[in-house]
């Protein structure tokens, strides 16, 4: 599986005509179909996307005819257009171009649907580094260019391998090939400009590298520094320890 979207009743039909499907896949390909054409679904599946030889499907994307498309590339460079300028097709339809690939080692790596243009695009490298940027700071542009540089690519920082949208009030989930998972607030990232390097997310062992980045709501029941510092911690001897005062004074 590459991708799924969670849905409304598509048996309301003002829902199913007024949302769309948009699909991407890692040559650059992107697809807009209409949500009514996946309203009724078959035990054995329907077709969504007829995938070109040497191709595959990426990511797809619930839209609402009005959003913007985000298209990050393994090369380090990021797309931004319109979604009305990518036109309706039918399900059995290859696609159009997105964006164009620097060349035949390059690849898309994530696609990003954009609705609330108070968040900022995030981008995440193999190596652990990663940037927050406006997402003003990616002029608009037609569907199909080359993009913009969204993160400096060096050997240092291995090849881009997420896009988010994100704000104050997310949290990501980092995982290593290796398996070990960490967890970050994305209000801990300054935002910072487009061509930069960006900063160290997460200390990587050696020969390891960022599998997958997720997205997730801020758990506001996490205890945060503040929390910790002033629980009591139980000794040895039954007695208890504040620790934000650890040497209280003797009451001999």
């Amino acid at each position: 599986m590459k991708a799924f979207i969670c849905t409304r009743d598509l048996k309301d039909e003002d829902y199913v005509n007024s949302h769309y499907v948009i699909m991407a896949t890692k040559k650059g390909v992107v697809k807009k179909t209409p949500l009514e054409q996946y309203s009724r679904p078959r035990q054995n599946g329907i077709i969504a996307i007829n995938i070109r030889e040497g191709d595959e499907l990426l990511e797809a994307k619930l839209t609402t005819g009005s959003s913007e498309i985000f298209l990050g590339l393994k090369s380090g460079k990021a797309i931004r257009f319109e979604e009305s300028k990518t036109r309706p097709m039918g399900r059995n339809a290859s696609g159009v171009r997105g964006i164009t690939l620097a060349d035949e080692s390059d690849e898309v790596i994530g696609m990003v649907s954009v609705h609330n243009f108070d968040e900022d695009i995030l981008v995440v490298s193999e190596n652990g580094f990663g940037k927050r940027s406006s997402i003003e700071d990616y002029r608009l542009t037609n569907r199909g260019g080359k993009g913009v540089k969204t993160i400096s690519i060096t050997k240092k920082t291995g090849g881009l391998v997420a896009i988010k949208n994100v704000s104050d009030s997310d949290d990501l989930m980092i995982i290593n090939k290796s398996g070990i998972a960490i967890r970050m607030s994305v209000e801990d990232l300054r935002t910072m400009g487009r061509a930069t390097q960006g900063v160290k997310l997460i200390n990587l062992r050696e020969n390891d590298s960022i599998a997958a980045v997720a997205k997730v709501m801020k758990d506001e029941d996490d205890l945060d520094e503040t929390d910790i510092l002033n629980m009591e911690v139980e000794t040895e001897d039954g007695t208890s320890l504040d620790t934000d005062n650890p040497n209280p004074p003797s009451t001999s």
